[in-house]
């Protein structure tokens, strides 16, 4: 039962019970300076000392299990004056590395003045023995920081947005986030993507700050072509760009449409005639729309220059692939292989055991023979390390062979330093998107030779675009798809389901709770997802790796279509942890409990710590002293502030997407009516072709019924297939 009625309450923290570091969120006694009685408070509350002196507004509200507590809805830090409360105020700890020894000296040279000067003139206090500039500037960095991110905080809850969001935003802009805030709120939908706008329009609505109408709306139509290009697509049709604009946001069509020429004007938007439907327009962010039509450009020019002949046949290339490889090609790689070398730009497609590696293996050696340089590249750290291993030669990341210049922003390979290669080849290429595809061609030097590579009836990049499957649908670059199942792969359930999988043929499986015939691939039949995380828990912690000799953690995935729920990523992680990781030392921050030896995913890119959106590893180290968390990547350490922590996942459990490029000895995958949404089939045709030795089903025949049938996943808006 709550007291609706606000209450305001004057004295100072007694304890601190408890305070979550991530979102501020804080249980304390408080002691009321009027009746003496200590009281429990609960609400956010940055940062907070004790013995600290607060002024705070809320609301009484009795807890069934904990009685009566006060709930905070807005908070004054109250400055003592005099020099005892001073000393008391400065000795609570938010000036890290200050000793109270040092805090006596500052007090006894400066008084009742202390707080002034720390706030105004902090360099002053080199003035005291043993101080010198750079205590005196962190003193004053450390007030400053302290009062911003409060009054930031504070801010946003009295405009009704979570306060969660002021570490994201006290990280981008520092001491100076409360101003911008006021006075120019849409710049952050611009500088912090996704939640920017919403905090922006949040702060609009919920206060008195004027505000132009044009610019809510250029920020408005902005939000909404990213949200679609987040969604995969590189552009947006027009008329539903200004209807949804005008409906969601309850905007004027003549407001939008000034808008959307301003943004056209500027060159954020890029507006350009549907050629399938002259009365229908197409709204490009315009990075977009430059990485669409430089792609179609370059391939364009590649394919315009002739290529000269290897002198290579069929009989030449079986004996030097025989030679290097000691491998007898199939009739069908010998003809694409034969035919690849007449093409500049060449695509091979197939599924899993077709010998797509085998033919990459190849053509590596044809052109080795030929006296060519052959580099080999993928999108992720994970595919270009199995594309390595699988060559037996060597592979980089696309990002790494481009060479991504962090004080630049930019890559250092470009039109003007291109690669230093004749031949590349590039894998995985259904994982490309149209921004990273337009930055790889932009560094292929017209001379060299193009060589993709990739499954396209897997599911497609992240990022915006459908590169792999417009690139075969331009018809205009050779593809070479190979559908042979070699012997070898025909004795593999797994490769055989996954091809039954791609033409919506049910697969067979072995029904049961792993038999001990150690098969390759299960159905384990449960409808209730409570019992089916129970089990997933049981197959990972001791059934799998009892039975297959796996380690639990490094050799088993566990992999799901979709974040929220009980077979979500979120909770299916936090029931593994529990399950696969004893440690007691841990962090929770950014929303998640972080525990030594976790397994974690990394999940955008960061050029500056060279790791990449879906790397995992392990946390090697967590310092709670300095406020860091390191994580190993394959022998590499990485340190992470915990304000960075938002960058890190754990992946004990991962989303499909997440999977690709990867395979692991084993995969579970939890298929469930819960997931109607997320049920494809491209999208289950993916994660079982992620696993090496087994693969594991678990949930309803209903479920895995639908995911067959469903065949038509959501069309990507791409114009690049035309524009070839």
């Amino acid at each position: 039962m709550t007291d609706q009625s606000t209450t305001h309450l004057e004295g100072h923290l007694e304890k601190i019970t408890f305070h979550n570091a991530e979102n501020s969120y804080t249980i304390a006694r408080f002691r009321v300076e009027k009746t003496k009685t200590v009281v429990t408070i609960i609400g956010y509350l940055p940062s907070p000392n004790m013995g600290e002196a607060m002024k705070i507004n809320g609301t009484w509200e009795t807890h069934p299990r904990f009685g009566q507590q006060f709930k905070v809805s807005s908070f004054e830090i109250v400055l003592p004056a005099g020099v005892e409360g001073i000393r008391k105020y400065l000795k609570s700890g938010f000036i890290k590395g200050v000793g109270p020894k040092t805090v006596a000296r500052i007090i006894d040279h400066f008084g009742e003045r202390t707080l002034e000067i720390i706030e105004e003139d902090s360099s002053r206090l080199t003035e005291v023995k043993g101080i010198g500039d750079e205590t005196a500037a962190r003193v004053g960095q450390a007030w400053t920081d302290h009062h911003a991110v409060r009054n930031l905080m504070q801010f946003l809850q009295e405009n009704n947005v979570k306060s969660s969001y002021s570490a994201r935003i006290f990280r981008e802009y520092g001491a100076e986030s409360l101003d911008i805030l006021r006075n120019n709120p849409f710049r952050i939908a611009n500088d912090i993507p996704g939640i920017g706008f919403i905090i922006a329009d949040a702060i609009i609505q919920n206060s008195d700050i004027p505000y132009d109408d044009s610019d809510r709306a250029q920020a408005c139509i902005m939000h909404l072509v990213r949200r679609y290009a987040n969604d995969g697509n590189v552009f947006m049709f027009l008329e539903q760009l200004i209807t949804e604009c005008e409906e969601t946001f309850q905007i004027n069509r003549e407001i939008i449409e000034d808008a959307v020429n301003l943004l056209k004007d500027s060159k954020d938007l890029k507006i350009e005639p549907d050629e399938d439907n002259q009365d229908q327009s197409r709204a490009y962010l315009n990075q977009l729309y430059e990485a669409e039509t430089g792609t179609a450009n370059r391939i364009k020019a590649l394919l315009s220059l002739p290529i000269a002949g290897t002198g290579f046949n069929a009989e030449r290339i079986t004996n030097e692939v025989l030679k290097k490889l000691a491998i007898k090609l199939s009739p069908e790689q010998l003809e694409a292989l034969e035919r690849i070398l007449d093409h500049r730009i060449a695509i091979i497609t197939g599924g899993p055991g077709t010998g797509k590696t085998t033919l990459v293996r190849s053509i590596s050696t044809i052109f080795e023979a030929l006296g060519e340089q052959v580099c080999l590249a993928a999108p992720t750290g994970r595919a270009a390390r199995r594309l390595s291993e699988v060559t037996g030669k060597s592979a980089s990341t696309i990002h790494k062979l481009l060479g991504f210049n962090p004080m630049e922003g930019a890559f250092e390979r470009d039109l003007d330093n291109p690669i230093e290669a004749d031949v590349l080849i590039i894998d995985e290429v259904s994982m490309v998107d149209i921004q990273l595809m337009n930055d790889l061609l932009k560094a292929v030097h017209l001379e060299s030779r193009l060589v993709f590579v990739g499954d396209v009836f897997q599911l497609p990049s992240v990022g915006p675009g459908n590169v792999l499957k417009d690139l075969i649908k331009s018809e205009k670059i050779a593809t070479f798809e190979l559908k042979e199942i070699f012997r070898q792969a025909q004795e593999s359930p797994i490769i055989i389901n996954a091809h039954k999988i791609r033409e919506g043929k049910p697969p067979e499986i072995e029904q049961g709770a792993i038999p001990g015939d150690l098969t390759e691939f299960y159905f384990i039949e449960q409808s209730r997802p409570e019992i089916v995380v129970k089990q997933i828990v049981e197959l990972c912690s001791w059934k799998i790796p009892e039975k297959f000799s796996l380690d639990p953690v490094n050799e088993i995935q566990v992999m799901t279509p979709m974040h929220r729920g009980l077979v979500g990523t979120l909770n299916l992680n936090q029931e593994l942890q529990k399950g696969l990781n004893p440690s007691q030392v841990k962090i929770s921050a950014m929303g998640s409990t972080f525990r030594l030896n976790d397994k974690v995913m990394h999940l955008k890119n960061n050029y500056r710590k060279e790791v990449f959106n879906g790397d995992i590893g392990k946390i090697f180290d967590i310092d709670e002293k300095d406020k860091t968390l390191a994580v190993e990547y394959d022998g590499r350490i990485v340190t992470y502030d915990f304000i960075e922590l938002d960058e890190l996942s754990l992946a004990y459990a991962i989303s499909v997407h997440k999977s690709q490029g990867s395979e692991y000895p084993a995969v579970i995958i939890p298929v469930m009516t819960q997931h109607y949404a997320l049920l494809q089939r491209n999208l289950l045709y993916t994660a079982i072709t992620r696993g090496k030795k087994l693969v594991i089903l678990i949930g309803t025949q209903k479920a895995l019924s639908i995911a067959l049938n469903n065949d038509k996943p959501r069309q990507r808006l791409s114009g690049l297939a035309k524009r070839l």
